[in-house]
């Protein structure tokens, strides 16, 4: 399964909608479309991973790289995730003491709308 990067507004904040395998492969045209949002002068990002069938540790650099980012700029990068396999993959590494999780894109956009 390929990689599907789209984009979308949700209550005013950019959402980056992500479908498929983030991998070696693909993580590179993640990170591209995130970081053009950076460059686009966007400070909070939300990443909705609720359709992504697989991440690698070159997926989870790439989102890494974006938080920090993110959070040089003043914003935050919640991540939206509602499977158990990935969700796995951020407690196995620490990372969702790092990430803001969220189940659904609503509930990401409104806590970074606090």
């Amino acid at each position: 399964m390929e990689l599907a990067v789209s984009r979308l507004d949700v209550g005013g904040l950019p959402v980056v909608a992500v479908r498929g395998e983030v991998d070696v492969y693909s993580a590179p045209t993640l990170q591209q479309n995130l970081t053009q949002l950076l460059d686009e002068g966007e400070s909070t990002i939300v990443v909705d991973m609720s359709e992504v069938a697989f991440l690698d540790s070159t997926g989870l650099g790439a989102l890494i790289a974006a938080r920090t980012a993110t959070d040089k700029a003043g914003g935050t990068l919640p991540i939206v995730c509602n499977q158990d396999r990935i969700l796995k993959l951020f407690t196995i590494t620490g990372l969702d003491g790092v990430f803001a999780i969220f189940p659904s894109v609503d509930e990401a956009v409104a806590s970074a709308a606090r």
